[in-house]
C-alpha cells in the first residue's frame, strides 16, 4: 500500500522535559514521519536549546516554529506548524505524549480521503509522570502497568480498529487535538483552527465541527494509534466557559470555515 507523505504536528510549552521523551518515542516509529514540526506557544530557551541538541541525530527533518508567549494561544501556535509543514497528511499530537511504536502507522493505516482520524488516550498518574521525566527514558507500558487510567486504551488491535472505524461513537463528531490527523487540503478548506479562542479548551471541538460541516466524515482510531499523556496540573479555568459557548454558538451556525484562520499564516 502507497502511504501519503505525512507532517507530524507537535504542540508544546515549557516541558522539554515531556518533549524529550515524546522525541524518543516519534524517533522509533515503525513508520517515520516525513518531518516533524513542533509547534511552540512561546517556551523558555531550554525548548530550543532540547531541538536543536536532538536535530543532528534525528531521523526526519525536525522545525521548530515558536511564537511569542502572550497567553495560552494554540490555535495559533497549531495554526502556524501546519503552514510550515510540507505534506499532504497532518497527524497532530501534544508534546507530552509518549507514542506507541506503531502510532503513525495505525494513523496511516486509516487514513481515507474525505475523513478526518479521531484517536484517544491512556493516562500516566502524577507518580508515573515524574518518574519517567526524570529518568529521561522512554517507559514500557503495557495492560497490566501500574499509575495509568483508560487501562483498555494499551490494548492494539488492528483487525478490531479496522472494524469499529466507522462504527464506534458514530454519531459524535468531536475530536481531540492531541491525537488526529486529516488530509492538509480539507483543513486549508476549513481555515484551519480559529485563533478566536485563546486560553484553554473547545478550539479542537470546533475545528473538527467545521471539518464535518464542510463534508469530511470521522473516523475513530479505538484499539490503535495509542498514546500515552504524561500527567500535568489542572488546566487554567479563566476561558473554558467562553470557549464553550463560542464552540456551541459556531456549532448552531453549522459553520464550516472560519474568518481568523491558517491562511494568516501562509
Amino acid at each position: 500500500m502507497i502511504y501519503p507523505k505525512v507532517s507530524l504536528i507537535v504542540s508544546t510549552y515549557n516541558r522539554p522535559d515531556a518533549l524529550d521523551l515524546c522525541l524518543q518515542s516519534i524517533a522509533r516509529q515503525t513508520h517515520l514521519p516525513d518531518e516533524v514540526v513542533i509547534g511552540d506557544d512561546g517556551s523558555t530557551g531550554d525548548t530550543r536549546n532540547l531541538i536543536d541538541a536532538r536535530r543532528p541525530a534525528f531521523p526526519v527533518p525536525l522545525v521548530h516554529v515558536w511564537q511569542e508567549d502572550k497567553g495560552f494561544r494554540l490555535a495559533m501556535s497549531r495554526n502556524r506548524a501546519i503552514a510550515a509543514s510540507r505534506c499532504e497528511y497532518i497527524v497532530e499530537i501534544d508534546g507530552d505524549l509518549i507514542l506507541h511504536r506503531d502510532f503513525i502507522a495505525d494513523h496511516l493505516s486509516l487514513a481515507r480521503k474525505g475523513h478526518f482520524l479521531k484517536g484517544g488516550r491512556v493516562f500516566l498518574s502524577g507518580k508515573s509522570s515524574e518518574k519517567c521525566c526524570r529518568s529521561g527514558t522512554l517507559p514500557r507500558i503495557h495492560f497490566f502497568s501500574r499509575g495509568i487510567t483508560r487501562r483498555p486504551n494499551t490494548v492494539r488491535c488492528p483487525a478490531l480498529s479496522r472494524y469499529l472505524a466507522a462504527r464506534y461513537q458514530k454519531h459524535r463528531f468531536t475530536a481531540l487535538g492531541c491525537n488526529m490527523s486529516f488530509w492538509r487540503e480539507d483543513c486549508m478548506r476549513v481555515n484551519g483552527y480559529d485563533e478566536l479562542f485563546e486560553g484553554w479548551g473547545s478550539e479542537d471541538y470546533d475545528f473538527a465541527s467545521r471539518l464535518t460541516n464542510s463534508g469530511v466524515k470521522r473516523l475513530s482510531l479505538k484499539f490503535s494509534a495509542i498514546v500515552y499523556h504524561l500527567w500535568h496540573g489542572a488546566p487554567p479555568q479563566k476561558h473554558i466557559a467562553a470557549n464553550r459557548q463560542y464552540y456551541l454558538d459556531a456549532r448552531k451556525r453549522h459553520s464550516a470555515r472560519c474568518t481568523n484562520g491558517i491562511d494568516r499564516h501562509l
